[in-house]
């Protein structure tokens, strides 16, 4: 899609009193509407900055007016950047009825919009969507904003950057963004939907908050398309990155769940269960306790009340716990629980419990052995591996010699996958023995939102080390119904698990495919940089690559490109090791320079940064 920004100016100043308006819950009850478009202004000079001569748009209804009180399809993205877990809400602004997006937490927001929902077949009709966009803080100032709408299109709702938006002057805010969606790709059928980014004016003790208007579909006349009001937004594939958060934690196989464990309590109350049978027996070396959960300060711990001594583990004090960016998940390793509570697990006591510093509810806990989170790195696409099967059934293809050259010690293959008990392994049928590898017998596959991953290691040591004998054909199956919607072999990059994060404050940037943008490292930053310290960046870029470049070393050096090192990337995270730097730059840390930038090879997006330490 271009590039538009469209411009809406009112002589509108935000006063505290449309800030504190009563707000009122999203009701899902709407019924589709061509609502007026109620923006208190006399005339539209909504005007795209590609249109010739200053051609104005002419004045149309919404689609959405939220004047019924409903936004049900409207949703948080809770996994994309760094995200504010923001509320959502209908409220009186400008004259009219808007929904509120309030941000709790100063991070930036990503407000999904769910359009299939709203328009069903007709979204492929959208050309145009326009949306009347207002911002505010708490206290009712004026804060400059910006962002980017993006588009989630065709049958796996693959990510489309779209136009930016931006609201800079108080005396035109609210405005009107006008997005060029022609050649988005939205599909009939697909669930497709956008995500409508604020990312800037975050990290403040009163970060912006948003008020959206007046949203209009439009087809390639001008046409405004009608909505359903009373849809929910769903769950669409992709929307939650077809699973959970795992930034800066672990994967888990073999996982066993702690049944029942679903408790919340006050700042620094606790509660739990005693550890039933299977619990004790999954809590090994080696072995993870994670907690899904919810709190106030997105802080969590367990706590072993019954061990010689009643001891917290994870609390910052007795070891840090290891926790997303989103703040809904937890881990704490046994090595951890062994270090403060003894090396004997029978001295543990019977209970385990959890505990935030602030209100905090936990919805599960699990134990689980720990294994590595995976990108793959110079990934090689196994063509036309796109195969389904019942239960227990395999299918697959012969692989072509560019596969076969790409296992090599330290490759991995991965595969993109759906099945029914999220599970899945591959089977090489020609090898000297039909043999299953990461089916949990022969090794566990590590299946993780949509991704299996199999290790050259795993096939190895079940077909043995002779790569020329493991036959020509490789297969998927898995215990369930499965499909596998493509294959790729390349080299094994281990995301970290990593705590005691320190935020690199400001590192917001964003530039064209190579070009640099960054910041000097405050003086937190370069203590943070010892060695087993991870740089973290919480990114987006067109081809998801990403790396850091230290253009005041010794000489100027990128480290993480492929040349200096490969940085491991993955569903928005980006890590470089201190090792990594050190190879590169030197052993002398200050001999780096000062500054710290990033560089991708194609159009990229930085929204935070963090320096944290690395599980052993």
């Amino acid at each position: 899609m271009k590039a538009k920004i469209a411009k809406k100016f009112f002589s509108v100043l935000l006063a505290m009193v449309l800030v504190t308006a009563g707000l009122s819950a999203c009701s899902g009850d709407g019924a589709a509407t061509t609502g007026d478009n109620e923006t208190g202004t006399e005339v539209d000079d909504t005007v795209s900055v590609n249109d010739a001569a200053g051609v104005e748009t002419p004045a149309t209804a919404a689609s959405v007016d939220f004047e019924d009180g409903a936004c049900a399809f409207v949703k948080m993205n809770l996994l994309k950047g760094t995200p504010d877990e923001s509320l959502i809400s209908v409220t009186d602004f400008n004259g009219s009825k808007a929904l509120y997006v309030e941000n709790v937490s100063g991070k930036s927001m990503f407000v999904g919009i769910n359009v299939s929902a709203l328009v069903g077949d007709k979204i492929t009709d959208i050309s145009t969507i326009k949306m009347d966009i207002g911002t505010s803080r708490v206290d009712g100032s004026f804060a400059a904003v910006s962002g980017t709408l993006y588009a989630y299109t065709g049958e796996k709702n693959e990510e489309v950057k779209g136009d930016s938006w931006s609201v800079y002057l108080e005396t035109a805010n609210p405005k009107t963004a006008v997005f060029d969606v022609s050649g988005a790709g939205f599909m009939a059928g697909a669930d497709n939907y956008i995500i409508l980014s604020k990312e800037t004016d975050n990290n403040t003790a009163s970060a912006a908050s948003l008020y959206i208007d007046n949203i209009t579909f439009l087809d390639a006349s001008g046409n405004v398309i009608e909505a359903d009001t009373s849809v929910d937004f769903g769950s669409p594939a992709g929307f939650e990155s077809a699973g959970k958060d795992l930034s800066n934690l672990c994967a888990l196989t073999d996982a066993v769940v702690f049944e029942g464990f679903a408790k919340s309590a006050d700042a620094w109350a606790q509660d739990g269960l005693d550890m039933p049978q299977e619990i004790l027996d999954a809590l090994v070396p080696g072995s993870v306790v994670e907690i899904e959960y919810t709190s106030e300060n997105g802080d969590m711990w367990i706590v072993m009340p019954d061990a010689a001594a009643w001891t917290r583990v994870g609390d910052g004090n007795n070891g840090t716990a290891y926790i997303n960016n989103s703040h809904n998940i937890a881990q704490i390793t046994y090595e951890q629980i062994a270090e403060f509570c003894g090396d004997d697990k029978s001295a543990w006591g019977a209970r385990m419990q959890c505990e935030a510093s602030g209100a905090w509810e936990v919805f599960s806990v699990k134990v689980g052995q720990k294994a590595p989170v995976y990108a793959v790195g110079n990934p090689v696409v196994f063509e036309g591996f796109a195969k389904s099967a019942d239960a227990w059934a395999q299918d697959g293809l012969d692989m072509p010699q560019e596969v076969i050259d790409a296992l090599v010690p330290g490759s991995i293959v991965e595969l993109d996958f759906s099945s029914e008990s999220g599970k899945l392994w591959i089977v090489m049928p020609d090898a000297a023995a039909w043999t299953r590898v990461g089916d949990g017998n022969n090794g566990s596959a590590v299946c993780v939102n949509g991704k299996c991953y199999v290790t050259y290691e795993q096939i190895a040591e079940f077909c043995g080390d002779d790569k020329s004998a493991w036959g020509a054909r490789m297969q998927a199956e898995s215990d369930t119904a499965w499909e596998v919607y493509g294959v790729r072999v390349g080299t094994a990059l281990e995301m970290k698990m990593v705590n005691n994060n320190v935020a690199f404050e400001g590192f917001e940037k964003s530039a064209d495919a190579w070009a640099q943008d960054g910041l000097d490292m405050p003086q937190e930053i370069l203590d943070a940089l010892v060695p087993g310290s991870v740089v973290t960046l919480n990114y987006s870029s067109e081809s998801g690559k990403l790396w850091i470049v230290m253009p005041d070393a010794a000489a100027w050096t990128r480290v993480g490109d492929g040349n200096n090192g490969t940085a491991a990337c993955s569903n928005g995270v980006c890590q470089v090791t201190y090792e990594q730097i050190a190879e590169f730059c030197g052993d002398d840390v200050s001999a780096w320079g000062a500054r710290m930038q990033a560089e991708s090879d194609t159009a990229w997006e930085v929204y935070s940064v963090t320096v944290g330490q690395a599980a052993e």
